[in-house]
């Protein structure tokens, strides 16, 4: 067989040698989709929302970046301070003691150019080798209580990242205290140059898992920074992402949303596939892309690099755990872990629906049909659904208040996966955003999230919430039990309301919104009673045997059902009767018809 060859020509020679410096200088798993460079109407678009963030004072002032500096640069002196004490008390030489030091490193938000004004710092204190962990949790907090701009000091060393949280106080009356929260890592090096490769692999080796997990924050937003092709054009397009999904009530990695760092992957991978895009056209491809992505297809920046130190990494071949990740968004920084993991089936239920409508409201701004303002109108979470759980958090003093709403926080996604296995529910929304009673009891401190809950269409709805509070309410107990957080009074309360009796219960801002309530609920409304129960109050206390009941469980009955109550507890089933059929499975559906279709 002869192959006959042709020589060939100048035209196809260059493109074969573009596509291969494409090839070289692509950032990401795949080559870009889109590689053109901005038309003039895109820079303008790209201008208007620029206008559009600095209007909505997103952006901080020059005065307030430079106090974050400040702040910063002293607790690297507080740091050097320490570290230098310590040094000394191992019986260092004076002269060697003094250039013995660490370092402070920002991440996070901050790092990344994209905090707004009242966003905390995240800062990482790296020691070198010979200072211990055990020295910063008492050392180093005994000298920051000493300083007199540093309020709210809490040490929470038992968390799974060991945290310092603490308030530092501004330099002017008029300027608003910055929050820190702070790690710590040591290093098995003698010293700690103030600029230190963070990204280097190598600083893994011999380290303790709670020193990797305290460098990961830094390293992957480092990963981060490095992996996107404009940077500016990166932060305006993250800039604008957070604040969309903070006013869609979907920006939190504890409830089971999206947090920070899933946020920066996402936007980062639209980078990588739009190099020389300005942002608003990166924003309008951000929800094309994910309105279609066929989830759980993993979000990577990078191909994962060879695990040479041995550490767990995400990886859905060897980890059985791993299988079962709905929306699985990669760190690029080794080891590589899956941000998501919290999400739900009902919080991606909600994400892509919420991608979707991004999509929609970006498309007609770019069209010229509406203004980049529509995009960033908060959503209304109470006109969103007609049935709601109030699941509140009590307890008696302050300090103890703010650990306990901490703890039933980041267990919330645990109660929404349980009720989920109900086959009448479709799927719950947790609403980010804490609220207040209407009627505050005395001497209790309450706080109230809601959980909007969308049911299936049928006949005669059976719901019985009883058991899964009981579990949920017996597996916080335990948690607080277990890490000594319980203190007397606390209690876990859950209530199931309509969306018109909202007003009767939390403490918000509803005005005009009242009407519209009203009005939502009687538009495919229930066409029957449905008795208000309050679901049992459960209150953790100790016990001599922990093993025995984690809880009390305690509920006041409807007149009702007053006399079962006296032969012993009867667990509040709320029924429905027949649901109208012209209700829509669709979740933005349950929603009010109000003038803004978009509901953005």
């Amino acid at each position: 067989m002869i192959t006959a060859y042709r020589r060939v020509t100048m035209d196809e020679a260059r493109i074969l040698l573009d596509v291969l410096k494409m090839n070289k200088d692509a950032l990401g798993v795949t080559l870009p989709i889109n590689t053109d460079g901005p038309k003039k109407e895109q820079v303008e678009q790209t201008n208007d929302l620029k206008k559009v963030l600095q209007d909505l004072d997103i952006f901080e002032s020059d005065k307030d970046s430079t106090h974050r500096q400040e702040v910063m640069d002293k607790l690297y002196l507080l740091v050097n301070q320490w570290i230098k004490s310590i040094n000394l008390k191992k019986n260092m030489p004076s002269n060697v003691a003094e250039t013995i030091k660490g370092t402070i490193y920002s991440f996070g938000s901050y790092r990344l150019g994209v905090h707004s004004k009242d966003s905390d710092i995240d800062a990482l204190c790296i020691a070198p080798r010979h200072v211990e962990r055990s020295e910063f949790f008492t050392s180093f907090i005994e000298l920051l209580q000493k300083q007199p701009e540093i309020k709210d000091l809490r040490a929470i060393q038992e968390a799974y990242v060991p945290i310092v949280k603490l308030e530092f106080e501004g330099i002017e009356v008029t300027m608003k205290a910055t929050l820190i929260d702070l790690l710590f890592a040591r290093l098995a090096l003698p010293h700690i140059p103030r600029q230190i490769n963070i990204a280097d692999v190598n600083l893994l080796r011999n380290l303790d898992t709670k020193c990797i997990l305290s460098l990961n924050g830094a390293r992957l937003t480092e990963e981060i920074l490095h992996l996107v092709p404009n940077k500016d054009s990166f932060r305006l397009t993250l800039h604008s992402i957070r604040l969309w999904a903070k006013r869609q009530g979907v920006y939190s990695n504890v409830l089971g949303f999206l947090g920070g760092v899933s946020w920066a992957i996402l936007v980062a991978r639209i980078c990588q596939l739009y190099p020389n895009a300005t942002a608003s056209t990166l924003v309008h491809k951000f929800f094309l892309v994910f309105s279609l992505w066929k989830w759980p297809v993993p979000v990577s920046l990078k191909k994962q690099v060879e695990n040479t130190l041995n550490l767990q990494v995400w990886d859905p071949r060897v980890n059985v755990g791993d299988k079962f990740h709905l929306m699985p968004i990669i760190t690029p920084a080794y080891p590589q872990k899956n941000s998501a993991y919290n999400v739900t089936l009902s919080t991606r239920t909600i994400l892509e629906t919420t991608f979707k409508k991004g999509h929609a409201v970006s498309t007609n701004i770019l069209k010229g049909n509406s203004k980049w303002p529509e995009l960033f109108e908060a959503e209304n979470f109470f006109l969103k659904y007609k049935h709601y759980i109030l699941l509140s958090a009590i307890s008696k003093k302050k300090e103890h208040h703010i650990q306990w709403c901490g703890l039933v926080e980041s267990k919330i996604r645990k109660l929404i996966q349980k009720l989920e296995e109900i086959p009448a529910i479709e799927f719950l929304h947790v609403n980010p955003k804490i609220h207040k009673p209407l009627i505050k009891q005395q001497n209790l401190l309450q706080s109230i999230w809601c959980l909007g809950m969308k049911l299936k269409l049928s006949n005669n709805i059976s719901l019985d919430f009883t058991v899964n509070f009981q579990t949920f309410s017996d597996f916080l107990a335990n948690e607080a039990l277990k890490t000594g957080l319980y203190k007397e009074g606390m209690a876990i309360k859950a209530e199931f309301v309509l969306r018109k009796q909202l007003p009767k219960y939390i403490a918000s801002d509803f005005g005009k919104m009242k009407k519209e309530i009203k009005k939502c609920s009687s538009i495919g409304g229930l066409t029957c009673g449905i008795p208000t129960r309050t679901t049992p109050t459960l209150t953790p206390r100790t016990l001599k045997n922990i093993e025995e009941s984690f809880m009390e469980l305690s509920s006041i009955p409807p007149a009702s059902l007053e006399h079962q109550h006296q032969a012993g507890f009867a667990p509040p089933v709320v029924s429905f009767a027949s649901l109208p059929k012209q209700e829509d499975n669709h979740w933005a559906d349950d929603c009010l018809h109000s003038s803004d279709k978009s509901m953005f």
